[in-house]
């Protein structure tokens, strides 16, 4: 680890810390309703932080995202709604239903059969309220 790895994470040791200290009911704090609050970032926005800002001619937002939404099912449920809110912004990007779907099952093989059933059931979920979006708009 260099330098400022040691330093970031001693600084975020010390704000997790004072965070505990305040009110330890924070720690695990999960704001309800917050994917409804910010649904998703426009897609203009998600290609310069997520596609063409790190290197012009590398990966697009859709298949950096694609990537995300593997790690994130690997986590299993510590990334529940960090799952939900990569589903709509690879909606948002452009990827279908199957193509998200297959990022999924891929990685049953590192994440389990229950991190990729509980991932698949928020994805419908996500998949339902955007189907319900774009019919009632």
């Amino acid at each position: 680890m260099n330098d400022f790895a040691k330093t970031y994470s001693a600084m975020m040791e010390q704000g997790a810390a004072m965070l505990r200290a305040f009110n330890p009911a924070l720690e695990t704090f999960k704001p309800q309703g917050m994917e409804a609050m910010f649904p998703t970032m426009p897609r203009d926005w998600m290609e310069a932080m997520f596609g063409n800002a790190f290197n012009p001619d590398g990966l697009d937002a859709k298949t950096r995202l694609m990537i995300t939404l593997a790690g994130l099912v690997a986590q299993g449920s510590m990334a529940e709604p960090q799952i939900k809110v990569t589903v709509r912004h690879l909606v948002e990007a452009g990827a279908s239903q199957k193509e998200i779907a297959e990022v999924i099952y891929q990685m049953s093989m590192l994440g389990g059969l229950p991190a990729m059933n509980r991932a698949l059931e928020l994805a419908q979920g996500v998949f339902a309220e955007t189907d319900k979006e774009e019919g009632g708009a």
